[in-house]
Protein backbone atom coordinates (compact mmCIF):
# COMPACT_ATOMS: atom_id res chain seq x y z
CA UNK A 1 0.00 0.00 0.00
CA UNK A 2 2.42 2.29 -0.96
CA UNK A 3 -0.23 5.66 -1.87
CA UNK A 4 -1.05 5.12 1.77
CA UNK A 5 2.32 5.49 3.54
CA UNK A 6 2.91 8.65 5.06
CA UNK A 7 -1.04 10.00 4.76
CA UNK A 8 -3.01 11.64 7.33
CA UNK A 9 -6.44 11.09 7.61
CA UNK A 10 -9.80 11.22 9.88
CA UNK A 11 -11.66 8.34 10.74
CA UNK A 12 -15.35 9.31 12.02
CA UNK A 13 -17.02 6.65 14.65
CA UNK A 14 -13.62 5.82 15.58
CA UNK A 15 -14.38 4.37 18.95
CA UNK A 16 -15.60 0.93 18.02
CA UNK A 17 -16.54 -1.47 15.26
CA UNK A 18 -15.73 -0.25 11.67
CA UNK A 19 -14.10 3.01 12.72
CA UNK A 20 -11.82 1.45 15.17
CA UNK A 21 -10.56 -1.55 12.25
CA UNK A 22 -10.34 1.14 10.00
CA UNK A 23 -8.09 3.42 12.03
CA UNK A 24 -6.19 0.46 12.74
CA UNK A 25 -5.41 -0.78 9.56
CA UNK A 26 -4.33 2.56 8.38
CA UNK A 27 -2.11 3.11 10.93
CA UNK A 28 -0.62 -0.30 10.15
CA UNK A 29 0.09 1.27 6.87
CA UNK A 30 1.83 4.50 8.13
CA UNK A 31 -1.03 6.95 7.47
CA UNK A 32 -1.31 9.32 10.49
CA UNK A 33 -4.63 9.21 11.86
CA UNK A 34 -6.82 11.37 13.99
CA UNK A 35 -9.49 9.01 15.95
CA UNK A 36 -12.98 10.87 15.76
CA UNK A 37 -15.75 10.13 18.01
CA UNK A 38 -17.94 10.99 21.40
CA UNK A 39 -16.16 8.54 23.35
CA UNK A 40 -12.99 9.67 24.80
CA UNK A 41 -11.50 7.03 26.66
CA UNK A 42 -11.98 4.38 24.44
CA UNK A 43 -10.39 6.60 21.97
CA UNK A 44 -7.23 7.00 23.74
CA UNK A 45 -6.86 3.81 24.50
CA UNK A 46 -7.01 2.93 20.78
CA UNK A 47 -4.54 5.68 20.25
CA UNK A 48 -2.70 4.22 23.04
CA UNK A 49 -2.51 0.52 21.29
CA UNK A 50 -1.64 2.50 18.01
CA UNK A 51 1.90 4.49 19.63
CA UNK A 52 2.69 1.55 20.77
CA UNK A 53 2.78 -0.34 17.63
CA UNK A 54 4.51 1.82 15.92
CA UNK A 55 1.82 4.08 14.78
CA UNK A 56 0.98 7.44 14.63
CA UNK A 57 -2.70 8.59 16.19
CA UNK A 58 -4.83 11.29 18.56
CA UNK A 59 -7.92 11.07 20.21
CA UNK A 60 -10.06 13.81 19.17
CA UNK A 61 -13.25 13.43 21.18
CA UNK A 62 -16.14 15.28 19.10
CA UNK A 63 -19.91 14.47 18.30
CA UNK A 64 -20.64 15.20 14.70
CA UNK A 65 -24.38 15.95 15.56
CA UNK A 66 -22.61 19.79 16.88
CA UNK A 67 -21.51 22.32 14.42
CA UNK A 68 -19.14 23.80 17.59
CA UNK A 69 -17.80 20.05 18.65
CA UNK A 70 -16.77 19.23 15.12
CA UNK A 71 -15.06 22.41 13.87
CA UNK A 72 -13.09 22.60 17.11
CA UNK A 73 -12.11 18.77 16.44
CA UNK A 74 -11.07 20.11 13.23
CA UNK A 75 -9.13 23.04 14.62
CA UNK A 76 -7.44 20.36 16.79
CA UNK A 77 -6.24 18.12 14.13
CA UNK A 78 -5.01 20.64 12.43
CA UNK A 79 -2.82 21.46 15.03
CA UNK A 80 -1.43 18.01 15.66
CA UNK A 81 -1.16 16.58 12.30
CA UNK A 82 -1.76 19.55 9.21
CA UNK A 83 -3.42 19.37 6.24
CA UNK A 84 -5.62 15.99 6.04
CA UNK A 85 -6.05 14.09 2.51
CA UNK A 86 -8.25 11.24 3.64
CA UNK A 87 -11.39 11.07 5.27
CA UNK A 88 -13.23 8.48 6.16
CA UNK A 89 -16.84 8.87 7.29
CA UNK A 90 -17.97 6.03 9.33
CA UNK A 91 -19.74 6.89 12.64
CA UNK A 92 -23.73 5.72 12.00
CA UNK A 93 -26.96 5.12 14.34
CA UNK A 94 -29.21 2.23 13.24
CA UNK A 95 -32.66 2.52 15.40
CA UNK A 96 -34.69 0.49 13.49
CA UNK A 97 -38.77 0.82 14.24
CA UNK A 98 -42.16 0.42 13.09
CA UNK A 99 -43.05 3.90 11.45
CA UNK A 100 -46.63 3.83 12.88
CA UNK A 101 -44.60 4.17 16.09
CA UNK A 102 -43.81 7.81 15.42
CA UNK A 103 -40.58 7.78 16.79
CA UNK A 104 -39.47 11.20 16.01
CA UNK A 105 -36.52 11.02 18.76
CA UNK A 106 -34.74 8.02 16.54
CA UNK A 107 -35.34 9.36 13.08
CA UNK A 108 -33.62 12.69 14.02
CA UNK A 109 -30.93 11.24 15.66
CA UNK A 110 -30.16 9.10 12.71
CA UNK A 111 -30.74 12.10 9.86
CA UNK A 112 -28.36 14.69 12.05
CA UNK A 113 -25.90 11.72 12.41
CA UNK A 114 -25.89 9.61 9.35
CA UNK A 115 -26.29 12.70 7.27
CA UNK A 116 -25.55 15.85 8.27
CA UNK A 117 -22.89 14.32 10.40
CA UNK A 118 -21.12 13.35 7.28
CA UNK A 119 -22.12 16.56 5.72
CA UNK A 120 -20.42 18.79 8.68
CA UNK A 121 -17.09 16.23 8.66
CA UNK A 122 -17.00 16.97 4.72
CA UNK A 123 -17.66 20.58 5.20
CA UNK A 124 -14.71 20.94 7.91
CA UNK A 125 -12.31 19.15 5.77
CA UNK A 126 -13.17 20.44 1.95
CA UNK A 127 -10.26 22.64 1.93
CA UNK A 128 -8.08 19.95 3.45
CA UNK A 129 -8.84 18.11 0.64
CA UNK A 130 -8.89 20.12 -2.42
CA UNK A 131 -5.59 21.67 -1.49
CA UNK A 132 -3.90 17.92 -1.05
CA UNK A 133 -5.43 17.25 -4.91
CA UNK A 134 -3.90 20.61 -5.86
CA UNK A 135 -0.51 20.04 -4.76
CA UNK A 136 -0.03 16.77 -6.62
CA UNK A 137 -1.11 14.88 -3.86
CA UNK A 138 -3.68 11.63 -3.57
CA UNK A 139 -7.01 12.66 -1.79
CA UNK A 140 -9.94 10.55 -0.77
CA UNK A 141 -13.61 10.77 1.09
CA UNK A 142 -14.98 7.40 1.66
CA UNK A 143 -18.62 7.29 3.33
CA UNK A 144 -19.72 4.36 5.10
CA UNK A 145 -23.26 3.67 3.63
CA UNK A 146 -25.08 0.24 3.93
CA UNK A 147 -26.68 -2.31 1.46
CA UNK A 148 -29.75 -0.95 3.36
CA UNK A 149 -29.61 1.90 0.58
CA UNK A 150 -30.86 -0.70 -2.04
CA UNK A 151 -32.14 -3.69 -0.19
CA UNK A 152 -35.67 -3.18 1.97
CA UNK A 153 -35.93 -4.37 5.32
CA UNK A 154 -38.99 -4.22 7.55
CA UNK A 155 -39.08 -1.50 10.14
CA UNK A 156 -35.91 -0.04 9.03
CA UNK A 157 -37.90 2.71 6.47
CA UNK A 158 -35.38 5.60 7.99
CA UNK A 159 -32.33 4.39 8.88
CA UNK A 160 -32.64 2.52 4.97
CA UNK A 161 -33.55 6.42 4.18
CA UNK A 162 -30.70 7.78 5.73
CA UNK A 163 -28.04 5.81 3.93
CA UNK A 164 -29.83 6.22 0.54
CA UNK A 165 -29.40 9.72 1.06
CA UNK A 166 -25.49 9.03 2.13
CA UNK A 167 -25.22 6.98 -1.39
CA UNK A 168 -26.63 9.86 -3.36
CA UNK A 169 -24.77 12.09 -1.51
CA UNK A 170 -21.46 10.38 -2.36
CA UNK A 171 -22.49 10.12 -5.90
CA UNK A 172 -23.07 13.66 -6.39
CA UNK A 173 -19.88 15.13 -4.39
CA UNK A 174 -17.90 13.06 -7.37
CA UNK A 175 -19.25 15.28 -9.93
CA UNK A 176 -17.92 18.56 -7.78
CA UNK A 177 -14.95 17.06 -6.16
CA UNK A 178 -13.57 14.73 -8.90
CA UNK A 179 -12.70 17.60 -11.47
CA UNK A 180 -10.47 18.31 -9.05
CA UNK A 181 -8.98 15.48 -9.04
CA UNK A 182 -10.87 14.25 -5.10
CA UNK A 183 -11.79 11.01 -5.27
CA UNK A 184 -15.63 9.88 -3.80
CA UNK A 185 -15.98 5.95 -2.69
CA UNK A 186 -19.11 4.84 -1.11
CA UNK A 187 -19.16 1.58 0.65
CA UNK A 188 -21.82 -0.37 1.33
CA UNK A 189 -21.25 -3.01 3.48
CA UNK A 190 -24.00 -5.85 4.16
CA UNK A 191 -24.19 -7.55 7.81
CA UNK A 192 -21.39 -6.58 9.47
CA UNK A 193 -20.04 -7.19 13.57
CA UNK A 194 -20.21 -3.56 15.08
CA UNK A 195 -22.03 -2.64 18.21
CA UNK A 196 -25.01 -1.00 15.96
CA UNK A 197 -27.48 -3.62 17.39
CA UNK A 198 -26.92 -2.76 20.95
CA UNK A 199 -28.84 0.37 20.45
CA UNK A 200 -32.13 -1.31 19.38
CA UNK A 201 -34.67 -0.92 21.86
CA UNK A 202 -37.01 -3.13 19.83
CA UNK A 203 -36.88 -6.74 21.48
CA UNK A 204 -38.46 -8.12 18.34
CA UNK A 205 -36.14 -6.62 16.05
CA UNK A 206 -33.02 -7.27 18.01
CA UNK A 207 -34.22 -10.85 18.17
CA UNK A 208 -34.26 -11.10 14.52
CA UNK A 209 -30.75 -9.20 14.13
CA UNK A 210 -29.71 -11.96 16.26
CA UNK A 211 -31.35 -14.68 14.34
CA UNK A 212 -29.72 -13.05 11.19
CA UNK A 213 -26.53 -13.25 12.40
CA UNK A 214 -26.26 -16.52 13.35
CA UNK A 215 -27.91 -17.83 10.05
CA UNK A 216 -25.56 -15.74 7.39
CA UNK A 217 -22.51 -15.40 9.02
CA UNK A 218 -21.84 -11.59 9.43
CA UNK A 219 -18.81 -9.67 8.25
CA UNK A 220 -15.75 -9.02 10.61
CA UNK A 221 -15.07 -5.12 10.69
CA UNK A 222 -11.76 -6.11 9.58
CA UNK A 223 -13.32 -7.16 6.39
CA UNK A 224 -14.14 -3.43 6.10
CA UNK A 225 -10.97 -2.01 6.77
CA UNK A 226 -9.03 -4.05 4.43
CA UNK A 227 -11.63 -2.93 1.79
CA UNK A 228 -10.92 0.93 2.60
CA UNK A 229 -7.07 0.60 2.76
CA UNK A 230 -7.14 -1.21 -0.65
CA UNK A 231 -9.48 1.87 -1.96
CA UNK A 232 -7.57 4.24 -0.45
CA UNK A 233 -4.07 2.88 -1.88
CA UNK A 234 -4.80 3.30 -5.36
CA UNK A 235 -3.21 5.30 -7.92
CA UNK A 236 -4.42 9.07 -8.06
CA UNK A 237 -5.94 8.74 -10.85
CA UNK A 238 -7.79 5.36 -9.87
CA UNK A 239 -11.63 5.91 -8.30
CA UNK A 240 -13.34 2.88 -6.63
CA UNK A 241 -16.82 4.99 -6.65
CA UNK A 242 -19.05 2.24 -5.15
CA UNK A 243 -18.67 -0.81 -3.73
CA UNK A 244 -21.04 -3.33 -1.98
CA UNK A 245 -19.50 -6.07 0.27
CA UNK A 246 -21.80 -8.40 1.70
CA UNK A 247 -21.04 -11.93 3.63
CA UNK A 248 -21.34 -14.53 0.74
CA UNK A 249 -24.33 -16.38 2.36
CA UNK A 250 -25.89 -12.80 2.17
CA UNK A 251 -25.18 -12.10 -1.32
Amino acid sequence: MTELQGRTAVVTGAASGIGAAIARRLADEGVRVALLARREERLADLAGKIEANGGRAIAVSADVTSDASVAAAAERIHEALGRVDLVVNAAGVMLPNPIEDGRVDEWTRMIDTNVTGVLRVIRAFTADLTEAAAAGGTADLLNISSIGAHVLFPNYAVYGATKAALTQLSASLRTEFGPKDVRVTNIEPGLTESELGEQIDNTDLRGELDQMHDALGPLAADDIADLVAYVAGRPRNVNLRQIVILPTRQA
